[in-house]
Parts: structure tokens; sequence; C-alpha cells
């Protein structure tokens, strides 16, 4: 029987026992456990609560230490950028609302702002159609950042900012269901403009919704911030400096908590944005807690630009003046909410032939786009979210791809999660505030 140099031994009914005063116990025990070396590759995911969908992580496990991650995607695929291809440029705007169903007036105001470009009508949106978009980005932000406070408070134990999450979002989804007509999937933003005035009775919810608002971000800090379980789950957690951001492509509210102010807003205005007031939260820390901050702090900063937005609202158009695109924000509903109101139809009828078969050709073929491509960028709640918009000159897309932030910023779970613990890799992935949707499309 071999001795050790740094443990003193014996032999009992169970085996060999060692007695450790010191030394290498890797050294030790390897020899003589068998499988020391051994891990356990655990599936979490596709269909686990915590990973935000059927987003798939392969962790290799050291007991509870994860020593590899891996993401596996493609199980929610919809092969939305492939179905745009047979559709006209209008009815686009349906198809990419549905990719990230969390933030989808963001999706459908990237696609228009892409198509414009390249119809070169870029300047002709109204003034109004364009606050519009920025006070409904906005609205979505803060529906966005609540769904995401909302399921990771869920995840850390946190059951009541789950509840409180939820029932503040739905405030927000009553304001564009009383706009669009729908809570989700609005297809509302549209090439030329937007698909109907906002409502007077919309305003007075938005100004209630800001008057109510402020005090529930109170309570949620409250309730969270000086919380000891709360801060043990998230600060120091899935750290990811700005330098791992960077070399990633990583964006949104993860770069901002690492320390870097990059805002597409701030650094590459568009919508007018460079008009309004508004500051660029950032955390210096780059962990789950600074993630949470800079959140927070952005549901804040989007109240002040929905304000601003609301008291630049003048009366005009909703929609370009060239008829041959400004289809179909003159619409009029229907009784039964969904198909036209008899009195449109007879609007059209009436005019004269030519109107009504320049109509029958607008709706059912659609217009023509220049051919060219473009790549247009916005700040969506997650991070940079990009079109690359590809037309032949015809009157469908020849190609339509997203840069989906929640795609790319999924990269960086395997270098948060690699060597913590398996617990930390729920707080990590729910701090990216992926949306399987958009990873997917």
């Amino acid at each position: 029987m071999t001795t050790s140099n740094y443990a003193s031994e014996r032999e009992t009914d169970e085996g060999r026992v060692f007695t450790v005063t010191g030394g290498d116990w890797d050294t030790i025990v390897s020899g003589t456990d068998p499988i020391n070396d051994e891990r356990i590759v655990v599936n979490m995911g596709p269909q686990h609560p915590s990973t935000h969908g059927v987003l798939r992580l392969i962790l290799e496990l050291e007991g509870e230490t994860v020593r590899e991650a891996r993401t596996v995607v493609g199980y929610l695929h919809t092969g939305i950028e492939k179905n745009l291809e047979y559709r006209n440029w209008v009815q686009g705007s349906t198809f990419v609302t549905r990719m990230d169903y969390l933030a989808p007036i963001f999706n459908e105001t990237a696609y228009a702002l892409a198509v414009e470009k390249l119809l070169g009508i870029t300047d002709d949106i109204t003034e109004r159609a364009t606050t519009i978009r920025v006070l409904m980005m906005e609205l979505n932000r803060i529906s966005s950042h609540l769904v995401w406070l909302a399921t990771t408070g869920m995840e850390l134990g946190a059951i009541s900012i789950m509840l409180y999450g939820f029932r503040e979002r739905e405030y927000i989804l009553d304001i564009f269901e009383t706009i669009t007509g729908l809570r989700m999937n609005h297809a509302y933003v549209r090439p030329g403009g937007v698909a109907q005035d906002v409502p007077d009775e919309a305003i007075v919810k938005i100004r209630e919704f800001l008057k109510m608002m402020p005090k529930k971000l109170k309570e949620y800090e409250d309730l969270l911030s000086g919380q000891p379980i709360w801060t043990e789950r998230t600060k120091n957690v899935a750290v990811l400096d700005v330098t791992g951001c960077v070399a990633l492509g990583i964006t949104g509210p993860v770069l901002r908590s690492a320390g870097l102010a990059w805002d597409l807003r701030k650094t590459m205005p568009y919508c007018g944005y460079e008009n309004y007031e508004f500051d660029v939260p950032t955390h210096p820390d780059g962990d789950v807690w600074g993630r949470y901050q800079v959140r927070l702090a952005e549901i804040r900063e989007s109240m002040k630009l929905v304000e601003q937005a609301l008291d630049r609202l003048r009366p005009g158009p909703v929609m370009v003046a060239d008829r041959k695109i400004a289809w179909p924000a003159q619409l009029a509903i229907g009784v039964d909410g969904m198909g036209n109101s008899l009195e449109h139809v007879a609007k059209i009828m009436g005019q004269s032939m030519e109107s009504l078969i320049h109509h029958f050709k607008l709706v059912t073929e659609g217009f023509r786009v220049p051919p060219g491509q473009v790549y247009v960028a916005i700040e969506a709640p997650r991070g940079e979210l990009g079109v690359h918009a590809v037309s032949d000159g015809g009157t469908r897309p020849y190609r339509v791809h997203y840069r989906e932030p929640s795609f790319v910023n999924l990269q960086a779970l395997p270098a948060m999660a690699e060597g913590g613990l398996i617990a930390d890799v729920i707080a990590g992935g729910a701090s990216l505030d992926p949306v399987m949707g958009g990873c997917d499309r």
C-alpha cells in the first residue's frame, strides 16, 4: 500500500479514508478516485423557464461550476426574412413586427426607415409621423424593460416584482391598443409614415401613465435595491467588461452597463432624436447589478422623451403626400374593427375609375422601390437593431436581413458563465434580455 506525504490514511469498511492536513488535494484524489476528472453535461432548455424562450444551453459542469457553456438557437425559427421576399413592401411591416415580439414598434420603424431610404423619401416624412414614431418607440422601450425586470425578478426568486412589472406593462399595452387597435404585432409604423393618427383619448392615457410611473419605479427600487438576496445574486455576477463587449459586438444596456455610453440615438441620431433632451445612463461594473441599474435609469429617460414627444405633437398628416406610396394610412376601420368602413369604400369607388384602379393595384401589387441596398440601424431595447434591405426595382424586397441584438448578445453568455456557478448562468442569461423571436427570425 502506498503512503501519502500530504495526508494520513486508514482502511475502513467503506474503503480507504484520508485525513487531509494540507498539500495538493487534487493530486491525492486523482490517485484514488477513478472519476475525479469526470464532468456532467446538462441540457438547460430549450423548454426551461429561465432561458427566456426556447434557448438551449449545453453546460459542462464540475460540481456546480460551469466549465464550458454553449448556446444553441433555432428552435423558434419562423422564416420571416425569407417570407418578406414573397410579400410587397407594405406587407413586410406585418411580418417584421412579429420578430422581437416585446419590441414590435422598433422592428417596424427600422424596416420603414430602410424602405424610405431606398425610396429617397426620408426627408418627406411628416413631422407628426416622426414624432409619433418616437413616442411609440419610447413607450415600447419602457414596456420591454418592464418585462425584463419582471422575468428576471421571477427567475431570481423575487415573485412580487414579476407581478408588478407585468401590471405596469398592461398600461402601455392598453395605450397601444387605443392607438393601433392591437396590443402587440401592430404593423403600425409603415413606409411613408404611420397607419393612423393618435386619438385624443390615447394622449390622456399617456399623460396618466407618466404621472403614475415614477412612483412605481421608486417602489421597485425600494423592493429590490436594498434586498440582500437580490444584491448577492446580481453584484459581481456575470461580469463582462467593455473590452469583452466590444470584441463580441455587444450593444445596448449590456454595453452601457460596462461604462461605454454608446447609444445610437445620440451617436447616430434618427427620427429627430438630436432635438430631444435626454441622458445616456451608464454603470462602471459590467455585472448583472449594473444592467439592472441602467435599465431602470433608461425607463426614466424614456419617460422624459415621451413627455417631450407629446409636447411636440402638432396637427398635420401622418403619411407622405405621394398617393403612390401613401396607402393605407387613410383607411377607415369598419364596425367590426377589422375591415374597411362602408363610407371609405364608397369614397374610393365614387371618385373615378382611375382612382379605383390605382387603389386596387396599390393594395394588390404594391409600389415599386428603386434598385439599391441600404443599412439602417436604430437603438432598440436590447441594442443595435439594424436592417439591411436590398431592392431589385420590384414591388417586393429582394432581400431583407436584420442585425438582431438578441442574436449577437447571446455570444456573451459563455464568456459570462464559464468559471461561475450554474445559478449565475440564470442571472447572467437573464441580464442579456434575449428574445428568441428576434434571434430566430
